[in-house]
């Protein structure tokens, strides 16, 4: 019922920024907030950023004063701005939303992922 696609992962040299970008579409009737987690080889998924009615927002420890999560509504999309990049911020990100169906059934939806790797 809602499609989540991300897009501006890639390699990076340490110190380095990257803007990743997820656009959700489909049929819902809106969406309540949105957020970026990430998935490393051999640790559990974590919360990285997450932001509620386009103001609210949540950051993990380990990237605050670096990450910066942002939304636009009208567009259904939400970026994350990520600057001073570390090796250890090396994973998979995906995009979440969490939404309402045109029903109004809450849905829990993601992303494919995308790769963010960051070099030493």
């Amino acid at each position: 019922q809602v499609q989540l696609v991300e897009s501006g992962g890639g390699l990076v040299q340490a110190g380095g920024s990257l803007r990743l970008s997820c656009a959700a579409s489909g049929r819902i009737l809106r969406i309540n907030a949105m957020g970026w987690y990430r998935q490393a080889p051999g640790k559990q998924r974590e919360l990285v950023a997450r932001i509620i009615s386009g103001t609210r927002t949540n950051y993990a420890d380990s990237v605050k004063g670096r990450f910066t999560i942002s939304r636009d509504n009208a567009k259904n999309t939400v970026y994350l701005q990520m600057n001073s990049l570390k090796p250890e911020d090396t994973a998979i990100y995906y995009c979440n939303a969490d939404s309402l169906s045109l029903l109004g059934n809450p849905l829990d939806s993601w992303g494919q992922g995308t790769q963010v790797t960051v070099s030493s």
